[in-house]
């Protein structure tokens, strides 16, 4: 009983400042178990994630690299054209249906 406290202590210890993203949560999880060795679920326990949180892995898709294909363009194309005009423009004159979230969030990581 001790000793697992302690061990819960020790890992608790590495991480001294307060972690906010489930990501890193997530990667402080991992590194717990790989080093640690402690169980996924003890893992997760201490750092405040689920277990579906730590198996999580994102599926990348192709569309991402047309859409930041399409961005570059138009604001290659049009310098003053922020976010706004081109997600207009893909939306009603291109017919793309994308998700204006998951546009923004491209257009985020290009600049």
């Amino acid at each position: 009983m001790y000793a697992e406290e302690r061990l819960k202590a020790d890992i608790l210890k590495g991480s001294h400042r307060k972690v906010v993203k489930p990501s890193r949560r997530r990667e402080m999880a991992q590194k717990a178990v790989m080093e640690k060795h402690v169980s996924i679920r003890l893992a997760c326990w201490m750092f405040s994630i689920s277990e579906n949180c730590y198996r999580y892995q994102a599926k990348l898709r192709g569309e991402n690299d047309q859409i930041a294909d399409w961005l570059i363009t138009l604001t290659h194309n049009q310098r003053n054209w922020g976010f706004g005009l081109c997600f207009l423009h893909l939306r009603n004159v291109k017919g793309f249906r994308w998700n204006h979230k998951r546009v923004y969030r491209i257009y985020r990581e290009l600049s």
